[in-house]
């Protein structure tokens, strides 16, 4: 089945399609290390500027948006359940058992199913929706990157699109919906921003944008108001900026040229900052599970791939 062909079919059929896992044989032993860009670039702190991105364009994706929906405490415990899914993917690339990490994510996945709009049934282990998932990963890697950390070559973005597929084969699902090529990623991630819809989870988590943060019960609204005036220009600025126009229209944020333009030089001070970035102390420029990662094998990471793109 090529990308995109006969991709709604496929989706509806709200089958999981695991690849076995042979208890009496040991597990593939694909992995990420020191000399790939995903591990150079995944586990930066940067990549919190973002957060909305990869949370967001995975859940305007119906099925996605309903899992979360129907199985999560997304309403009620926004902030835990990332703290609880976060660590395992990250897991899946620094820890020293991938495999073992990678197979728990999928299967923490096992039994999310359920139904949409139109009544047609859906399951997170089905390859189409399991990989659109990976897949924005796999975006932030690219995104974060070229935006806020240093250009990335040609060369670079098919690099770390090839070291996704080590990645994807890590959580043991079927890879037959997995582009093949950088360019055809493009393609794929082209279509799917196209099926975007205002789904109720991923409108509700970018609530806090179109109504500012709300304030803390021990700080009166009128002071609240001018203390989060920055807080909510920047996130209004900058995290509207990292997402796709395709979220923003449906999410209802607004977005013109002056906040484009505005964005844009933030973007490029970020990456003229990067030398300096590169001489923090490593446990300042990664979050936890990178750093410890970098520590074990001994490897400083703040000289590496750090030269600007061609």
């Amino acid at each position: 089945m090529s990308v995109n062909q006969d991709y709604e079919q496929a989706i509806r059929e709200a089958e999981p399609v695991i690849v076995a896992d042979d208890a009496d044989a040991p597990l593939p032993t694909p992995r990420l290390g020191a000399d790939s860009l995903v591990w150079k670039f995944y586990g930066d702190s940067r990549g919190i500027l973002g957060f909305q991105r990869l949370a967001g364009t995975e859940n305007c994706i119906e099925q996605l948006g309903q899992a979360v929906l129907d199985h999560s405490v997304i309403f009620d415990d926004f902030l835990g359940r990332a703290k609880r899914t976060g660590p395992p993917v990250m897991k899946t690339v620094y820890s020293t058992e991938p495999q073992k990490w990678g197979r728990t994510v999928r299967d923490f996945h096992r039994d999310i199913k359920g139904t949409i709009s139109d009544g047609s049934r859906y399951h997170a282990l089905n390859p189409e929706l399991f990989y659109w998932a990976h897949a924005t990963f796999v975006d932030q890697v690219l995104f974060i990157t070229d935006t806020f950390i240093r250009r990335l070559s040609y060369a670079e973005k098919v690099q770390i699109f090839e070291e996704s597929k080590v990645w994807y084969e890590l959580y043991g699902v079927s890879s037959r919906s997995q582009p093949q090529t950088y360019e055809e990623f493009l393609a794929y991630w082209d279509d799917m921003l196209d099926r975007f819809i205002p789904h109720k989870t991923v409108v509700y988590a970018t609530g806090y944008i179109r109504k500012g943060l709300p304030g803390p019960k021990k700080i009166p609204a009128p002071v609240w108001k001018v203390i989060s005036a920055p807080l909510n220009g920047f996130i209004r600025t900058v995290v509207v900026g990292t997402l796709p126009q395709q979220m923003r229209d449906v999410c209802g944020l607004e977005w013109n040229t002056k906040r484009e333009k505005r964005f844009q030089r933030f973007a490029a001070t970020m990456r003229a900052l990067n030398p300096v970035f590169n001489r923090l102390p490593l446990k300042w420029l990664y979050v936890p599970w990178a750093y410890e990662a970098w520590r074990e094998i001994g490897v400083d990471p703040r000289g590496l791939h750090n030269r600007p793109a061609a």
